[in-house]
């Protein structure tokens, strides 16, 4: 089934990489996310909690690339990471990669990684992150994170990032080096503020990243940052969910846009409506059945419309009008937000330089 096979590279993690399954841990928080199993494994994820428990101050950092908009898929890291700062205090640090959007070839030039990364704090206090417990580091503004870059870079040598990353002869400087920053952005907490219990949420494929700091960490003596990996999630074709795919439900869509996506996805429905209703619908391979139940529902409305669905009582477009008014409910809350966001009211969410007293 394609979400099985999306989970090898978490299994991969568990396996070769010396990472941990969540599912070890006792005394999960309760939340959706960790209930409907959106986490897969960690690292020291036991230790953050019990050092949040304890009252300790604590952080979040959260990296965002500058090439795109948010999306269903980011919907699992931003509810957890909202979970901890509503419930804990915990502060959110936000780099927003408007260099590595650059050298990466994501975007053309930095003037346009930078309009981005502003677009998307816009997105993201929208999205209902604290503007006074959320802090967004862009690159291009906040310079003095290339002090920490090039603290750090010191320890790193140059065989580590090309057997890590493939880099070769012909990869660009920039792209090399980015490993230092990144590495800048998950440490800046401990760093900068002297926050050592840090948490790092991210998808199975940016484990490589955290390898990297968290053997800095050591180098450095600092605190290792613990990090929780999110399953990926499949896209309308049942491949990974990605912007670079088209595969996404965007929060920014249209109504028509979320209509003509939501039809379009991979359906378990039978080829008859006479097939469907002796055989009942496939489950497994539904996404609307799947996006409403890691998402959108209680797992007692969930189990009961999976069951009308094997059953035949329901029909694939019968979940698929349910996604679709579970997606409007969700987007129209989120653009009526944005649409309510100035961007001076974020200025102090945006770190800058000690000696810069104002962006706008």
């Amino acid at each position: 089934m394609v979400i099985k096979k999306l989970e090898e590279d978490n299994i991969k993690l568990i396996e070769k990489f010396g990472a941990n399954p969540i599912s070890s841990i006792e005394n999960l928080p309760e939340f959706y996310t960790f209930n409907n199993n959106l986490f897969y494994s960690h690292r020291d994820f036991d230790k953050f909690l019990r050092r949040l428990n304890n009252g300790e101050e604590s952080a979040i950092v959260s990296g965002f690339n500058a090439s795109g908009t948010i999306h269903l898929g980011h919907k699992a890291v931003f509810d957890t990471n909202l979970f901890f700062q509503q419930k804990y205090d915990v502060k959110i640090f936000i780099p927003i990669s408007d260099d590595e959007s650059y050298v990466a070839n994501k975007v053309e030039t930095q003037k346009e990684a930078f309009e981005n990364s502003l677009n998307l704090v816009k997105e993201l206090i929208a999205y209902g992150f604290d503007p006074k417990k959320t802090f967004f580091i862009i690159d291009q503004v906040y310079t003095d994170i290339y002090n920490y870059a090039i603290m750090l870079s010191k320890r790193i040598i140059f065989s580590t990032i090309k057997a890590t990353y493939g880099y070769n002869e012909v990869t660009n400087l920039g792209l090399m080096f980015y490993p230092t920053i990144q590495s800048a952005h998950i440490l800046f907490p401990q760093l900068e503020f002297e926050i050592k219990n840090v948490l790092v949420p991210i998808g199975p494929d940016e484990d490589v990243h955290l390898r990297i700091c968290r053997d800095l960490a050591s180098k450095f003596k600092l605190v290792k940052p613990a990090t929780i990996h999110a399953k990926f999630m499949p896209g309308l074709d049942g491949a990974k969910m990605s912007k670079s795919k088209n595969n996404c439900f965007y929060f920014k869509d249209d109504e028509k846009t979320l209509l003509k996506k939501t039809n379009k996805s991979l359906s378990g429905g039978r080829d008859t409506l006479e097939e469907h209703k002796k055989l009942g619908g496939v489950v497994e391979k539904d996404l609307a059945c799947y996006y409403l139940e890691k998402y959108f529902l209680s797992k007692e409305e969930s189990e009961k419309i999976n069951l009308e669905y094997k059953k035949g009582n329901l029909l694939s477009k019968d979940v698929k009008k349910k996604l679709f008014d579970e997606l409007i409910k969700l987007t129209s809350k989120f653009q009526k937000n944005l649409e309510n966001v100035n961007l001076k009211d974020c200025e102090n969410s945006i770190l800058k330089n000690k000696n810069r007293k104002k962006l706008f």
